[in-house]
């Protein structure tokens, strides 16, 4: 199984020429291109042939480049979408799903590309599992919490370690990780706060998201950190995959490491922060 790390992933407006070409040397793991929060309405147009010709030209490297499209229900989401699919970035993603239904038809709109789906509805929170198993069926793909709008809707004031989202976060988990999908966190507000942004990045991970959404380029190294294994992680991530590669353990389902009781799906987890250290290193 391949692993594609994705700790950070940073939101680009499609429409700032100069932001796109500076994507192109940042050590996030995702580039969004955004063509919706981030673009005025008069700049909708010119930001979809930006993020088209972003594409076409390359030069991303390892990066994932993703297309963030306006909503079906505005008057850009259509156009978005057609030319999103016909320019083929690694994935697209869409805002304000609100159940599976909505996921079919992103999903029939979008062709072969890989969908991520935003969610930031109330409505959303109520049907993650159903959003997750049609997600599934359609190339999918990736939760992308939206925690602004989900805040927005509610009413809420989460503040850093976000007390009224809490049980909602841990669901998008349990939901993504059930049907196979990548769960990526919200973003943090504090442009200027890289405490806060520790503290949120470090909840994140203990919630068991692969990453996090980014709003400028200075919380991409603080965010890599957070979500990449530290050397003691690595040393017990090796113990593990040593343990088990030994003839003797070859088809047990739990070992003893070092003291402890370690089962197959430790090897898993195990495999993975080895692959995202790597990926780190390379």
């Amino acid at each position: 199984m391949t692993i594609r790390p994705r700790r950070s992933a940073l939101y680009m407006p499609a429409s700032n020429a100069k932001a796109i070409d500076k994507a192109r040397t940042l050590d996030c793991d995702v580039v969004i291109l955004d063509l919706e929060d981030a673009v005025a309405p008069e700049m909708k147009a010119e930001a979809r042939a930006a993020a088209v010709a972003a594409v076409a030209a390359g030069g991303f490297g390892r990066r994932e480049l993703v297309i963030r499209t306006n909503g079906l229900d505005t008057p850009w989401g259509a156009d978005d979408l057609a030319a999103a699919a016909a320019a083929r970035p690694d994935a697209i993603l869409v805002p304000k799903v609100n159940d599976g239904a909505d996921v079919a038809t992103y999903a029939n709109a979008t062709g072969a590309v890989p969908l991520w789906v935003m969610i930031e509805t109330t409505r959303s929170v109520f049907r993650l599992d159903e959003i997750g198993a049609a997600l599934a069926k359609a190339r999918g793909g990736a939760f992308v919490l939206g925690t602004n709008d989900l805040a927005k809707e509610m009413g809420a004031r989460p503040g850093t370690l976000r007390a009224p989202f809490q049980g909602m976060l841990a669901m998008a988990v349990a939901a993504a990780r059930a049907h196979g999908l990548v769960p990526l966190d919200g973003v943090f507000n504090g442009l200027d706060d890289e405490a806060g942004l520790a503290e949120q990045c470090a909840q994140g991970l203990e919630f068991g998201f692969d990453g996090k959404t980014l709003i400028h380029p200075r919380q991409i190294g603080p965010c890599n950190a957070a979500f990449t294994p530290d050397a003691a992680a690595i040393a017990w991530a090796r113990a593990i995959v040593a343990a088990f590669a030994e003839p003797d353990n070859a088809q047990k389902g739990a070992i003893r490491v070092d003291g402890k009781m370690v089962e197959r799906l430790h090897l898993a987890q195990a495999e993975r922060d080895l692959a995202v250290a790597a990926w780190a290193e390379g």
